[in-house]
C-alpha cells in the first residue's frame, strides 16, 4: 500500500493527451479509445479523473495545439493540472490536488511514453504513490531519427520494466484497460 497516510483513494491520471502531442503518435486512435473507456469507467465508479497538460515552446497554453484531443472531453468537475516539466509533479499543484482527493494510488495513461509518462511514473513512486501503468493506454511518437527505438519497442520496454518496478511500502505494475480495477492497491 501507499506510504502516504490517510490516502485510500485511486485517481485516473491522463497525461498530455493534447492535440499536437498525440497527433502522430503510435496507435493514436486505439490508445485514445482506451483512455476514453477508462475515463467513462472512472466516472461511473466516482473515481477522480485528473487531466495534465504540458505547455512550452511550440505548445502554447490555450492554443488549439495545447487542447485535449477532441475525442476526449474533461468534465467540469475533473481536476486540471498545467505543467512545464516532464514529471507531472514538478513545479505543479498535482500533489495538492491528489492530497485533497485523498489519493494514494494512481492509474496512469497518456503521452509520451518515453518522456512525460515515464517521468511522472517515477515522480509518483518516489513521492510514495502506488502506481498502475495502463499497458495499452499510453503512446509515443516516432523518434527513430534521433536514435530512439521504434515506438512499439519504447512502449513494450516501458511496460516490461514497470511490471517489475517496486519500492518499500509501494506497489507498481501494469494492467490492460479491460483489467483495470480502480479500488485500492492490494
Amino acid at each position: 500500500m501507499t506510504t502516504l497516510d490517510n490516502r485510500p483513494n485511486t485517481a485516473l491520471l491522463v497525461i498530455d493527451v493534447q492535440t499536437d502531442v498525440v497527433k502522430d503518435c503510435y496507435r493514436r486512435d486505439a490508445v485514445l479509445a482506451n483512455i476514453g473507456t477508462l475515463v467513462d469507467q472512472a466516472r461511473r465508479e466516482q473515481v477522480p479523473v485528473v487531466w495534465v497538460q504540458h505547455s512550452g515552446e511550440g505548445l502554447v497554453k490555450g492554443s488549439d495545439a495545447w487542447q485535449v484531443a477532441p475525442e476526449l472531453r474533461p468534465d467540469e468537475g475533473d481536476s486540471r493540472v498545467d505543467k512545464t516539466y516532464g514529471d507531472s509533479f514538478e513545479a505543479t499543484d498535482l500533489e495538492q490536488v491528489l492530497s485533497g482527493l485523498r489519493v494514494g494510488r494512481l492509474v496512469v495513461t497518456g503521452a509520451q511514453t518515453d518522456a512525460c509518462v515515464r517521468g511522472t511514473l517515477h515522480g509518483a513512486k518516489v513521492r510514495g504513490y502506488d502506481t498502475t501503468l495502463v499497458s495499452d493506454a499510453h503512446t509515443t511518437g516516432d523518434l527513430t531519427s534521433y536514435g530512439a527505438p521504434p515506438p512499439e519497442q519504447v512502449i513494450a520496454h516501458t511496460n516490461l520494466y514497470w511490471s517489475y518496478e517496486s519500492a518499500p511500502g509501494r506497489t507498481a505494475g501494469i494492467a490492460e484497460t479491460a483489467k483495470i480495477d480502480f479500488g485500492p492497491a492490494a
